[in-house]
């Protein structure tokens, strides 16, 4: 298991939400690789604190797709493969592009509102480095953006690729610049869903997804968080 640095609680943050970050920040840099089990004593004892923390870190990171807990076997840290990237964005780009056509003819004022409001919030958690906060913030962006096609079929198919797409938005929010390129990809999303101008918006789409996916690509091929998918060898 890697070795973490003891913790010193030097933050305003409660303790569980410093062993969060602590372990997140482990798993997106690689110092936590893919497919390594996670023990609640040895990780407590390296940052020194307790296992209730450690526990609910745990949880929480379960939840983003961080890591998986396998039944009577333990805990692990996710592992992706590059087929893996590749088949979740290739459903992910078509629904994302769908959904911006539909949105751009569909859209209510009120949601290009609560659009522009959260490109505010967003730059704000991206200036703090809140990486928590903006991956729950981005989540939203695109909850309104969906929601905005009023098809119940189409958001309640993206939300069933809800836990891998929210891993890869925290592996890629990770890699240095992409919060904020990705911030002024929203934007000029808005501007076209704004513009009721359907095509624009799906090509912005589009965009936004090819990007996400090799920023992603490039984040694991720098960090070595992947490994091959044996199909692939």
């Amino acid at each position: 298991m890697g070795n973490l640095s003891p913790i010193h609680l030097d933050t305003y943050k409660p303790l569980r939400e410093v062993v969060f970050d602590v372990l997140r920040s482990a798993i997106t840099n690689g110092a936590l690789k893919p497919g390594e089990r996670l023990m609640e004593n040895q990780l407590a004892e390296q940052m020194r604190v307790s296992r209730t923390p450690v526990r609910e870190a745990i949880r929480k990171l379960e939840q983003e797709g961080l890591v998986v807990m396998v039944p009577r076997r333990g805990t692990y840290v996710a592992d992706l493969s590059i087929r893996d990237i590749n088949e979740v964005f290739e459903i992910r780009t078509a629904l994302e592009v769908l959904a911006a056509g539909l949105a751009a003819e569909r859209i209510r004022e009120e949601d290009l509102e609560e659009l522009e409001r959260l490109l505010v919030e967003i730059g704000e958690h991206i200036e703090h480095g809140n990486m928590e906060l903006l991956v729950d913030a981005d989540i939203r962006f695109h909850d309104i953006l969906f929601g905005a096609t009023h098809n119940k079929t189409l958001a309640g198919i993206i939300s069933n690729l809800r836990e891998k797409i929210t891993l890869f938005r925290t592996l890629s929010y990770s890699y240095p610049g992409r919060a904020k390129r990705s911030l002024e990809e929203h934007r000029r999303m808005v501007e076209a869903l704004a513009q009721r101008s359907p095509i624009l918006a799906q090509q912005l789409a589009r965009k936004h997804m090819e990007n996400a996916e090799q920023t992603l690509l490039q984040h694991m091929s720098e960090t070595t968080v992947t490994k091959p998918n044996p199909s692939e060898e």
